[in-house]
């Protein structure tokens, strides 16, 4: 597999807000499934129907799809495939990267299209990359421990090198 990501750390009010906007995905989508997983494998929260599908497995073989579809891209001087597609019988599965860090997977049938698809997923993606921006941003900020109530949280790196200039 590809390079492994630090692990996602997420908190209760970014999690309700992403599981909000996956289920409406769901629902705008017209879709059977929706799940959100991050590059390293590990399930962040799906809507749908989930019965009978085993969402653990599910959640590592669409990492492992994108880390094989990456090492795909690299060959050919692409950084990496932002959406797959496969189609079956009955049910399709659209996987697309959400800003380099997770994986956003819609299970469709005919009930759907392609098209609708991939309109619903492209306006969720923009708002989804803004939260784990934020999320990303706010883990860095603790583990620097520059939270917000942290003295030093106004002080950027430009206020530091002046001082020195």
């Amino acid at each position: 597999m590809g390079d492994m990501l630090p692990d996602l750390v997420m908190y209760e009010e970014e999690f309700r807000t992403v599981t909000e906007m996956v289920t409406r995905l769901l629902s705008n989508a017209n879709a059977k499934v929706v799940f959100l997983v991050d590059k390293n494998g590990q399930l962040i929260t799906s809507a749908g129907l989930t019965e009978g599908i085993d969402t653990t497995s599910l959640a590592s073989l669409t990492a492992g799809n994108i880390a094989a579809t990456g090492g795909l891209a690299k060959l050919i001087g692409e950084k990496e495939f932002t959406i797959l597609f496969h189609e079956g019988e009955k049910d399709n599965i659209h996987i697309s990267i959400i800003g380099h860090r997770v994986i956003l997977v819609v299970i469709f049938d005919e009930r759907s299209s392609l098209g609708l698809v991939r309109l619903r997923v492209k306006r969720s993606s923009d708002e989804l990359e803004r939260i784990f921006k934020e999320i990303d941003g706010k883990t860095q900020s603790e583990k620097t421990g520059m939270g917000v109530d942290s003295p030093f949280a106004e002080i950027t790196d430009d206020d530091i090198e002046n001082l020195f200039s």
